[in-house]
């Protein structure tokens, strides 16, 4: 059984138009989110032993927003290619996770981070894939489960989202 958490950004800033998109931050609600997430991971126990992101400035600040409520002492690595990633360079990046990684958290955009849930999930019995299907709120949390023995065995379509978090649902 593997088991992969999906986060999207906190809320990110377009207070500065000519900014570019890699290197917008988040806003002053994107940072209350990640402070309001942290806290919300640290209550259910969540541990995570490695963090795969995207190298975006809102995603670094998403996780510096988090760690101000959580301890996430788990070893991040940034991944230039999360940032506007098509599906299945996201598939590949999951696929390709080190072996010995037991529970990954995976932070990145949309729509990609949302199309890898619905390409790696199937209906589930409490509708958490259809309540993402069509919009992955950004601050927005998903813990998958995987019947794989390998990250290299996940398939499309055979995941299970048995975790699901909404920055809205916690205020």
């Amino acid at each position: 059984m593997r088991r992969l958490t999906v986060l999207r950004h906190a809320k990110s800033s377009w207070d500065a138009p000519g900014l570019d998109d890699f290197d917008r931050p988040l806003n002053d609600r994107g940072w209350k989110s990640a402070r309001r997430m942290g806290r919300e991971l640290k209550a259910r126990g969540l541990r995570f032993d490695y963090v795969l992101a995207s190298s975006a400035v809102r995603v670094r600040e998403t996780l510096e927003g988090l760690s101000e409520e959580y301890d996430l002492s788990a070893p991040i690595r940034f991944e230039q290619a999360i940032y506007l990633a098509a599906t299945q360079t996201l598939v590949s990046l999951v696929r390709d996770l080190p072996e010995e990684v037991q529970a990954p958290l995976f932070v990145g955009h949309n729509p990609g981070l949302e199309r890898l849930l619905v390409e790696l999930t199937h209906d589930d019995d409490e509708g958490l894939r259809d309540r993402i299907a069509g919009k992955y709120p950004t601050g927005a949390l998903a813990v998958v489960e995987f019947p794989a023995a390998k990250w290299g065995d996940v398939s499309p379509g055979s995941g299970e989202i048995v975790e699901l978090i909404l920055p809205r649902e916690l205020d």
